[in-house]
């Protein structure tokens, strides 16, 4: 192992930092690490508003680095790379020594979401579809005019915009810089033109110096400075040679590139993510449309990404207040499994967790529905909440497949909701897709790509040689028609809640 060559992956998480160690050669993992045992708190001050340190990250990627090694066998002289994935959406201001100049307004934060419905009127709905292929809505560029709007003092001190990833490069690095891919997912990028969009900075009065300079998602991006080497212990010099949000490089670690293939997740928020090879977007602006990591302006490759922002964090929340987390997440599934498929009538609507891309931005709390008292018990409870995480994918789904993207076959990281096999027997049920989960993760992925950015590996395909399939999770053919039933009813409960 000592003389075993190393590809280092950070997953930059909102609810901890995770850290892979793989052998380049093989791709295999060597060792994995997590930071902090516990969720990182989420700063909710107000209503809809949700904020991080970025120095809280930072420093959660240093212990994660450490716990990789704490065996003597590992030499940390031996990583020949680094790879970065990070939470999507979130703002970063930093002054000219890159010191935060406030708390990271982060993805699930819905301040700004009437922000981005006005620019997206002003800037002419139909123009904006065809270029930036999104409604600005509640993403980073509508947060940065939140805070140009709202806090003055700190705005004119700003020198630099970053999004998570770029922060933590930053950290490792002391240099600033950011990616197409990155930018599309903050609503900076104008996909027609292959260019920062004229037409956001302008409807959001906002300075483009502040945006960081360009650099490729695969490639030698910086490298490791002397004071991030003091800190962290990692030589001087190592490349950090790729950097995705979490969705994209989520698909990455799947091995998902091409139209076709689609990669799901179901940590805090669920999001399933496919691909297209040509511009397109969504006319009711229910799903997102990004720079996918191989996306270049000669072959386009976007990610077409629905998210629920309400799924983990949902069943958590159940585990922590209504069970005072006293029972463990396999335990909950155990007591699902006692419930009856359709959970007796009851129906959960999991939007508690800020505005919702696929109801248009709308305000929703999430809702418990048909509930009796006489008849409910905590089963009926738990294995709803499975079924409305599900069917409120599937409802985003319908609107995946309008723009002709096919649901035929997801893949999945074998981990949270994932890990649950009555979670994945109902999503591939209720979505009818045949569902493939694999021993991979975010950080995986990213350390993965990293030895492509330096050409470790000659291609994607080389990189992911080593994925392996470790369980198929086919739909339930003889609960098929009545989860349709039981989706249908659900959504009409969904229809009524939103008059």
């Amino acid at each position: 192992m000592k003389d075993t060559k190393y590809l280092l992956g950070l997953d930059i998480g909102s609810s901890s930092i995770k850290a892979a160690l793989i052998d380049a050669d093989t791709g295999l993992r060597i060792n994995s690490a997590i930071s902090p045992d516990f969720e990182m708190p989420i700063h909710a001050i107000q209503s809809g508003w949700a904020e991080q340190s970025p120095n809280c990250w930072w420093d959660h990627s240093k212990t994660a680095i450490e716990k990789l090694f704490l065996s003597s066998e590992l030499n940390k002289k031996n990583i020949i790379a680094i790879g970065i994935a990070y939470q999507m959406h979130g703002l970063v201001a930093v002054d000219s020594q890159n010191k935060a100049l406030r708390p990271s307004i982060i993805w699930c934060d819905s301040r700004a979401a009437s922000i981005g419905d006005q620019a997206f009127s002003e800037m002419g709905k139909a123009d904006t579809l065809n270029t930036i292929l999104n409604n600005p809505g509640n993403f980073t560029a509508s947060k940065l005019a939140w805070v140009r709007i709202n806090e003055p003092d700190i705005y004119k001190n700003i020198h630099r915009i970053m999004l998570p990833g770029d922060f933590i490069a930053a950290c490792l690095s002391g240099e600033v810089n950011t990616t197409i891919s990155g930018l599309s997912e903050g609503m900076f990028w104008d996909f027609k033109n292959h260019a920062i969009s004229d037409s956001i900075i302008t409807a959001m009065d906002l300075d483009d110096s502040m945006i960081p300079p360009l650099t490729p998602t695969f490639g030698v991006q910086s490298v490791v400075c002397k004071s991030a080497s003091d800190e962290t212990g990692l030589p001087i010099g190592i490349p950090i040679s790729y950097r995705a949000g979490d969705q994209p490089n989520n698909a990455t670690s799947l091995n998902v590139f091409e139209p076709g293939e689609l990669a799901a997740t179901a940590g805090t928020s669920g999001v399933i993510y496919g691909i297209l090879d040509q511009l397109n977007h969504d006319p009711q602006s229910r799903v997102n449309i990004f720079a996918h990591v191989n996306h270049q302006k000669e072959t386009p490759r976007l990610g077409v990404l629905l998210c629920v922002n309400g799924t983990g964090i949902q069943y958590s929340w159940i585990k922590n207040q209504l069970l005072d987390n006293t029972k463990s997440y396999a335990e909950l599934n155990a007591i699902a499994q006692k419930a009856p498929a359709g959970s007796d009538g009851l129906k959960i609507l999991p939007f508690g967790n800020g505005v919702e891309r696929i109801l248009q931005n709308r305000p929703f709390g999430g809702q418990f529905l048909n509930i009796d008292f006489n008849r409910h018990s905590l089963d009926n409870i738990i294995r709803a909440a499975k079924e409305g995480i599900v069917y409120a994918l599937n409802y985003g789904f319908e609107a995946m497949r309008e723009m002709g993207v096919q649901t035929n076959i997801v893949k999945a990281g074998a981990a949270n909701m994932f890990q649950s096999p009555l979670f994945s027997q109902i999503f591939a049920t209720v979505t009818d897709t045949r569902v493939e989960l694999y021993d991979t993760d975010g950080a995986i992925g990213a350390a993965r790509a990293a030895g492509v950015g330096i050409g470790h590996y000659s291609s994607l395909e080389e990189a992911f040689k080593s994925l392996k399939i470790i369980e198929v999770v086919e739909p339930e053919k003889e609960l098929s028609d009545f989860y349709k039933e039981q989706y249908e009813d659900w959504k009409h409960m969904l229809t009524n809640s939103l008059k």
